[in-house]
C-alpha cells in the first residue's frame, strides 16, 4: 500500500508543473527533495511541500496501530511511485487593449497527486 498526498487547485499551470514532475518521477525521496530544493521554478516549491506531506503520511501510516491495509512502509526506501498533474480550475480574466477592445486571459490551475511506495 502506498502513501498519498493531493494538492488541489495549485496556482501554477499544468504544463509548467508537469516539467517539474517529470524530473522526480521514480526517484528516491531524498534525491527528489534535493532536486526540488535547488530548482528555481515555482512548481518545484509546491511539489516539494507535497512530497514532504506524502512522506509524513507514510510515517503516520507506520505509527498508526489501526492500520490494516497492508505491510508497513520502510521510510528509508521510499520512492516516488506515481506523480500526476491534471487540469484544475481556469479563471477567466479580461485585459484592456487598444481602441476599447479587451483580450481574454486564462489563469490555469492544476491538481497534483503524488504517491510514495517502498521498493
Amino acid at each position: 500500500m502506498s502513501a498519498r498526498a493531493i494538492h488541489r487547485n495549485a496556482p501554477v499551470s499544468p504544463r509548467k508543473a508537469r516539467l517539474v514532475a517529470d524530473m522526480i518521477r521514480r526517484k528516491k525521496v531524498e534525491e527528489a527533495q534535493d532536486i526540488l530544493e535547488f530548482n528555481p521554478q515555482r512548481a518545484a516549491y509546491l511539489i516539494g511541500r507535497l512530497l514532504r506531506s506524502a512522506a509524513a503520511n507514510a510515517a503516520e501510516l507506520n505509527a498508526n496501530d489501526n492500520w490494516r491495509g497492508g505491510e508497513d512502509l520502510d521510510e528509508s526506501n521510499l520512492y516516488v511511485k506515481r506523480i500526476v498533474v491534471d487540469d484544475g480550475l481556469r479563471f477567466k480574466r479580461m485585459r484592456p487593449r487598444a481602441r476599447g477592445m479587451a483580450y481574454g486571459i486564462l489563469r490555469r490551475r492544476c491538481h497534483i497527486t503524488l504517491e510514495l511506495d517502498d521498493r
